[in-house]
């Protein structure tokens, strides 16, 4: 009998797939290793196929879209409530198939091998600033142990850490703990290195892209946001408008509405945490740039803050940078300061 759904669930080595006809009847039910997915889809008429969004999922749906198959992802919590009981592949493998021809299932867009490229140097960054925050904490907190204090901000511990390095340091320790903390200040330092060849990177590769480049031009996005943005939304046109494309990235306020009454709390921190964070990062610099220069920004912001505390204003204006990103990716225009959207009638 022809297959026209399969739900795939994927692994590092061990592959379930669940096949149904047109009528909803299995039809396939087995188990797949690693060399044998791509012969046994090859084999087969072109289909409907669900997999759960993960981190090799773009990888598979690239592969089997090339051999004519409806690739679809979706998003994980999406796909829980099929499963029926217990836990095991083909039970997951058979909720994939199921939830896929659901009509109301929301798709994540596949992406291409040059989008995780370049997300792929953003995880990286993300991981040496972490490793270097926790290295300078490190020698600021044994450097605390002997009486020294290193004045607060990061220039100051990497100042601090070349002259550890360079000997020109007049700090009294002893011989086991300069060993140590010169240690610590040479992989701080060799880890800064690093970070300024990523972002180095990252400046060109907003430059070479043109979605990159009209984004980097909205206030409060930089190079790090642009090229992430651009590389994590591979379709923008999948959200219907900007307040679900803010949704999607957990910068609306989370519902528990009931009864007709609306109850409204905090945003719901769903979705791209890192994309998130960039937007709040960059509407902060904004509003700390505001209270040194109110002249020199948007008088929408200095009233913003006016009304409300510095930390609400900034997930306020990430909301709206985020619509703003959506409107420039789906519409292919130029950020424009002044623009006075046209209201619905």
């Amino acid at each position: 009998m022809e297959i026209s759904t399969i739900g795939l669930d994927l692994a590092k080595n061990v592959f379930q797939v669940h096949g149904v006809d047109a009528a909803g009847s299995v039809v396939v039910r087995k188990m797949l290793r690693r060399g044998q997915v791509l012969p046994f889809f090859a084999k087969l008429s072109p289909c409907l196929v669900g997999i759960e969004a993960c981190g090799t999922s773009h990888h598979w749906a690239r592969e089997l879209t090339n051999l004519g198959h409806d690739v679809r992802l979706m998003p994980p919590a999406y796909v829980k409530p099929y499963v029926k009981r217990g836990k095991n592949d083909a039970v997951d493998a058979e909720a994939i198939c199921e939830a896929v021809t659901r009509p109301t299932m929301r798709f994540v867009a596949v992406k291409s091998r040059e989008q995780q490229a370049a997300l792929s140097l953003h995880r990286v960054r993300q991981l040496l600033i972490g490793q270097r925050t926790q290295l300078v904490n490190l020698m600021r907190s044994q450097l605390a142990e002997f009486g020294v204090a290193i004045p607060i901000g990061l220039q100051h511990a990497l100042q601090t850490a070349r002259e550890i390095v360079d000997d020109e340091a007049t700090i009294d320790l002893p011989t086991q703990a300069t060993e140590v903390i010169a240690m610590l200040a040479r992989q701080a330092l060799e880890i800064h290195v690093r970070l300024r060849d990523l972002d180095r990177r990252l400046d060109a590769l907003q430059r070479s892209d043109a979605v990159a480049r009209r984004l980097a031009t909205i206030p409060g996005i930089g190079p790090v946001g642009a090229t992430a943005l651009a590389a994590s939304v591979a379709d923008p046109h999948q959200f219907r408008s900007g307040r679900q494309f803010a949704a999607w990235l957990g910068l609306t306020p989370r519902q528990k509405s009931s009864g007709g009454k609306e109850r409204l709390g905090r945003i719901t921190k769903m979705g791209d945490r890192y994309l998130r964070q960039l937007l709040v990062i960059g509407a902060t610099s904004m509003i700390c740039r505001a209270k040194r220069k109110p002249d020199a920004v948007d008088p929408r912001v200095v009233a913003l803050l006016a009304r409300k505390p510095a930390r609400v204003a900034s997930v306020a204006m990430a909301n709206k940078m985020a619509r703003i990103a959506w409107a420039m990716m789906t519409r292919g225009q130029d950020y424009r300061a002044h623009h006075a959207p046209v209201l619905a009638a």
